[in-house]
């Protein structure tokens, strides 16, 4: 296997093809839906890993929401501006994102996190937490798996990935003072020649 690639590398490769590839996700709209039924009206969203804006950002201002999405590939951005006009969006790495306390209203992170080691996932968990009002909602969605480091293939690009059960998940989320009020496994087959079936969970945690 040749070098793994960056997440910026990747998705920029990507493009377009990872939104259709991930187009019929219902279980991922479903965990959207319930989140702006949730927030008060104009609520400020955070959307990490914001992809091509579509559907999370898209869904979200829809709503009412005012969404801001941050992408580490800057190809992901200028789609996502072009998509989702009415949201902002900026290039950036999670772990370099610096807010006050109790900034948000609701944090999206839909996938966005696999190809980062286990100990920035964690801290990243945290700083969400940290990032919500009081009584604001984490959307966190994964593939959950007892992985650290694993060189796989993900639709034709070599990567390094990791992560954490979905019993693990809901431990560290709550350790971080998050409640889950939500939660919903699937099993997704995505829309390209080079992907495969991946379980997926979607848990929805208050900010205490």
């Amino acid at each position: 296997m040749t070098r793994p690639e960056t997440a910026a590398e990747v998705f920029d490769a990507l493009g377009e093809d990872y939104e259709h590839a991930f187009r019929n996700l219902a279980e991922q709209r479903a965990a959207i839906t319930a989140l702006a039924e949730r927030l008060p009206a104009g609520a400020a969203v955070l959307d990490v890993g914001s992809g091509t804006g579509r559907p999370a950002a898209d869904l979200l201002t829809a709503a009412g929401c005012a969404v801001t999405g941050y992408d580490v590939a800057p190809k992901m951005v200028d789609l996502a501006r072009a998509r989702v006009p009415a949201a902002r969006f900026e290039v950036g790495d999670m772990r370099e994102l610096s807010f006050e306390t109790a900034t948000w209203d609701a944090v999206t992170a839909f996938f966005s996190m696999l190809q980062l080691p286990r100990a920035d996932q964690e801290t990243m968990l945290g700083r969400f937490a940290d990032w919500l009002k009081p009584g604001g909602l984490l959307v966190f969605a994964t593939v959950p798996a007892d992985v650290d480091g694993v060189d796989i293939v993900f639709m034709g690009h070599p990567v390094r990935a990791s992560s954490f059960t979905a019993e693990a998940l809901t431990g560290k989320l709550r350790a971080a003072g998050l409640e889950i009020v939500r939660e919903e496994q699937a099993l997704f087959v995505p829309d390209h020649p080079a992907a495969g079936p991946e379980p997926h969970v979607y848990l929805t945690a208050r900010k205490r």
